[in-house]
């Protein structure tokens, strides 16, 4: 009677031991997953907003001038890297005409992504719901400088000898904000992504 009692309660003891043992590392796991710690940014991030004036022309007709908003948003490796790469969505409106849609790839120097001194080159499409309602080629050149301000010079070729450029200036708010790395002195920067390095 003993030995059989025993052989009962044996795997009885056996399987709510490791039940318990599963649940408390799942909760370990989960713990760690969601223990606050320090921060790491370890991509680039541009956020742009400007204004300014672009010409469209079509053959036989006069180039045509109007304002221009200019709103940019993208992710690219890291800022701490002398280049780095990645993809940017575009909205550019002509006052008066209608809104054209750009999907873009960008090369940017690290200064640029720090909100320093840089440049950056955009290359992409874009697709344009208004006018001859036809997708085609872009480019944009901007010249970066402290505190996130921006100068855009855009260029696009679509079907039928359709050109259009635009020079925008603005300014990135991402550059200005979390990335930038000069003016602390005025303006201090207490989060840098990248970090500063210790000197």
């Amino acid at each position: 009677m003993f030995s059989m009692g025993a052989a009962a309660t044996g795997p009885c003891y056996r399987a709510p031991v490791r039940s318990v043992r599963t649940l408390a590392a799942a909760l370990g796991a989960v713990g760690l997953l969601l223990s606050p710690g320090e921060a790491h940014a370890d991509v680039a991030s541009w956020l742009f907003v400007g204004g300014g004036a672009g010409s469209l022309s079509r053959p036989g007709l006069d180039p045509k001038w109007a304002p221009v908003l200019h709103l940019d948003a993208g992710m690219g490796t890291s800022p701490a890297n002398p280049l780095s790469v990645g993809g940017l969505f575009r909205l550019q409106t002509r006052f008066g005409d209608g809104s054209d849609y750009g999907l873009f790839l960008r090369t940017a120097s690290g200064g640029y992504n720090r909100g320093d001194w840089g440049a950056a080159l955009d290359l992409g499409g874009y697709l344009r719901p208004w006018g001859d309602e036809k997708p085609g080629y872009a480019a944009t050149l901007s010249l970066g400088a402290p505190w996130g301000i921006t100068l855009n010079t855009d260029f696009q070729q679509g079907p039928d000898s359709v050109r259009a450029i635009a020079f925008v200036v603005g300014l990135d708010l991402a550059r200005f904000t979390a990335y930038r790395s000069t003016g602390l002195g005025w303006l201090p920067n207490p989060y840098p992504a990248p970090a500063a390095s210790p000197r």
